[in-house]
């Protein structure tokens, strides 16, 4: 078992062990625990009452933070001719088809990949590529899309993907330990109204089963998942 190293086992004993916490309380929490000397993410994991081995039971979906995850998202658009136009217009950092190629040859600065419709006969074949670093643009997502000015300013704002893991838990990140506590707390929110809203049918018993919260060096504080236990 790896060593603790002191500024984390000191953060953790100011964890109680076995309270679970409301939302702005654990918030709070890892603000006051964070201990790194650079801006650390805070992130929130929840593990979730479902099998992801049956596809009735896959939970993916998007949201947009209210307050953006504190990182500027570089966006990649492939498109041609007017779908073009509006994607340099909203902001996009890279756009044109030519970066299927470059994409090919190894090319990865960025972060999100939109591409229209019509030319996803040409992005398939680089599924390889993406789809294990999850960058393949999927209609799910809103990546695959003809509102491809939409799609890019969502992205800037702030809108991030989340898919549960073979484990059945779902991982994002809701901001920096430099926001505010209420920005992190509306983040939170935002959050796990859409992991509620993306219950799937299919699934029985207990949904939202455990939900913490911590800063990338931090110890996780738990919250009482009760509180997003609703129909």
């Amino acid at each position: 078992m790896a060593k603790l190293g002191k500024r984390f086992a000191t953060a953790r004993t100011a964890v109680p062990v076995g309270v679970k916490f409301a939302p702005d309380e654990a918030v709070k929490l890892v603000k006051e625990l964070a201990f790194a000397k650079f801006d650390e993410t805070v992130e929130v994991a929840t593990r979730l009452g479902v099998d992801p081995r049956k596809a009735d039971q896959i939970v993916r979906g998007t949201v947009v933070l209210p307050h953006g995850t504190g990182k500027t998202a570089r966006v990649l658009v492939i498109a041609q001719g007017e779908k073009a136009m509006q994607a340099e217009e909203a902001g996009a950092d890279y756009v044109g088809v030519e970066f299927i190629d470059k994409i090919k040859e190894g090319w990865l600065d960025f972060d999100v990949c939109v591409a229209t419709p019509d030319l996803m006969g040409k992005v398939g074949p680089l599924g390889r590529i993406l789809g294990p670093r999850g960058l393949m643009p999927t209609p799910k997502a809103g990546t695959v899309t003809l509102d491809v000015g939409r799609a890019v300013n969502e992205i800037k704002a702030g809108k991030i993907e989340f898919r549960v893991d073979k484990t059945g838990n779902v991982h994002a990140p809701i901001g920096r330990v430099s926001f505010s506590q209420e920005q992190l707390s509306e983040n939170l929110g935002a959050f796990m109204d859409q992991i509620v809203r993306a219950k799937p049918s299919a699934a029985k018993g207990t949904y939202v089963r455990s939900v913490t919260v911590s800063s990338t060096m931090g110890p996780g504080v738990a919250i009482d998942p009760n509180l997003y236990r609703r129909a």
